[in-house]
């Protein structure tokens, strides 16, 4: 017997499936259980919240970058001591990377997984018609097990009972519901909702949730659903059998400004032999003492502009010890920060780091979304030229490169289409490229080798 599994799916986005994914772990956790959790898909912003809820990181299961047998691994790994896995699905259930197949889609890391789906319907304004959705998301692919339905945004009492009638003829059993209640939503905004280092109150909201769900969700209906999930036997292709020792030192900045990250990623790079050290660009004055190397993730600079750029220490520091020959590897946000400066919205200009030769801007339209393939265009501290790297991107800014730019990758993709993006220079690569490296092996090995070149050759000095 496997651990007991569920996979948390909407009709469609905006359903509110965070809100009943974040409320039934934090409800399951309460009860006891050992929730361990995980999100379908690229995003960053919603596994903070189910850490939150469970007291345990989430991970991020994606179908488009990692194989069945990735999938599994992740899986297997984050879960040997968990009581339940619960899994956030990404956009509509069956919506993926394109629309004429399941990849990258929830459907298909169900089915890898052979987890039992819980799908949650929006409920609004509708009665019979339910069941018409609910046989729908059943006969599509009858490979795909759709093991029980919550409604959200429920009416009442009456309104649920209509429901529960309606959708009895499909021989799927409903759980529960969650009320209409705008005070149960989390807050939003450009990127998805405002993530867990921005929020407050964060804690008493979930606390009220999961006393909610407690109240209209049926718990223990909801376990033996769980226990449906097949047993997911794993071998090891990711990470090591055995720990490196540790040969190199990397900064990670990590602070309310830059905080995405896919921890599985981080996992490898220190199982493969890095010591991760965290900094704040926000808060500290200098770098971390002997680092071999910079990693600067994704996040929102363009919120924390006026404050990254009165912290001239840290810029200084940054731009001084990169000039040296330091790998920089910096992703969206950390471009933004490394770049001469962010316009905002209001069109103030904020300075930032200026190791890269070129200005970023804040738009009110969306700049880029989705899946990509990377060919990189020049030797970095990440890739050897040529090489192809698989990620996404997700940004509302957009670049205007100065002179001396040099392009650090072509994008292909279906939304991208064919362009070049980000800057490799010297020791330098940044880009607004996300890239998981537990699905980008040789780039994480490559990284962590510039690290423990330039630590040799400080030695050696």
């Amino acid at each position: 017997m496997g651990i007991p599994a569920l996979v948390i799916a909407g009709t469609h986005s905006g359903v509110g499936k965070t809100t009943v994914a974040v409320g039934l772990m934090a409800a399951l956790r309460n009860k006891g259980l050992r929730v361990q959790p995980f999100k379908v898909g690229p995003d960053y912003i919603d596994p903070g919240f189910h850490t939150l809820a469970t007291g345990r990181i989430s991970r991020n299961l994606d179908g488009w970058m990692f194989t069945g047998a990735g999938l599994k691994e992740l899986f297997t790994r984050a879960t040997r001591d968990a009581d339940l896995a619960l899994i956030e699905g990404v956009m509509g259930l069956f919506d993926g990377a394109e629309p004429v197949d399941e990849v990258g889609s929830t459907a298909q890391v169900a089915k890898k997984l052979g987890a039992p789906v819980l799908l949650v319907v929006d409920a609004q304004g509708m009665a019979r018609s339910a069941a018409a959705m609910v046989l729908g998301y059943l006969r599509l692919d009858p490979d795909l097990k759709v093991g029980a339905v919550l409604f959200n945004k429920v009416g009442g009492e009456g309104h649920f009972r209509l429901l529960c009638d309606a959708v009895a003829s499909t021989g799927v059993p409903v759980v529960g519901y969650l009320p209409k209640d705008e005070g149960l939503k989390i807050q939003e905004r450009h990127l998805g909702l405002v993530p867990t280092q921005e929020g407050k109150g964060l804690r008493e909201h979930l606390d009220r949730l999961a006393a909610r769900i407690a109240q209209s969700v049926d718990l223990g209906a909801l376990m033996r659903v769980a226990r449906g999930a097949e047993p997911v036997a794993a071998r090891r292709s990711i990470f090591p059998q055995v720990p490196r020792p540790v040969r190199a030192r990397i900064g990670l900045a990590r602070d309310r400004a830059f905080h995405f990250y896919y921890q599985d990623g981080l996992d490898l790079l220190q199982e493969l032999g890095a010591e991760l050290v965290e900094f704040s660009p926000l808060q500290d004055e200098k770098l971390p003492e002997e680092v071999d190397a910079l990693y600067i993730g994704g996040g929102f600079p363009e919120v924390f502009a006026r404050e990254l750029a009165e912290n001239e220490a840290m810029k200084r520091s940054i731009k001084r010890t990169a000039r040296c020959g330091l790998p920089v590897y910096a992703e969206c946000g950390g471009l933004m920060y490394l770049s001469e400066g962010i316009t905002g919205l209001d069109g103030v200009f904020a300075p930032m780091v200026g190791l890269l030769p070129g200005r970023t801007r804040m738009q009110r339209e969306l700049a880029a979304l989705g899946y990509v393939r990377a060919r990189a265009l020049a030797d970095s501290p990440v890739a050897r030229k040529g090489d192809l790297l698989v990620g996404h991107e997700f940004h509302w800014s957009t670049l205007d490169p100065g002179e001396g730019w040099r392009w650090a990758y072509r994008f292909s993709g279906r939304r991208a289409g064919e362009k070049t993006d980000g800057y490799a220079g010297g020791s330098i690569l940044a880009s607004y490229l996300h890239i998981h490296f537990g699905a980008n092996r040789e780039a994480c090995e490559r990284f962590l080798a510039a690290a423990a070149a330039y630590r040799a050759r400080l030695e050696f000095a």
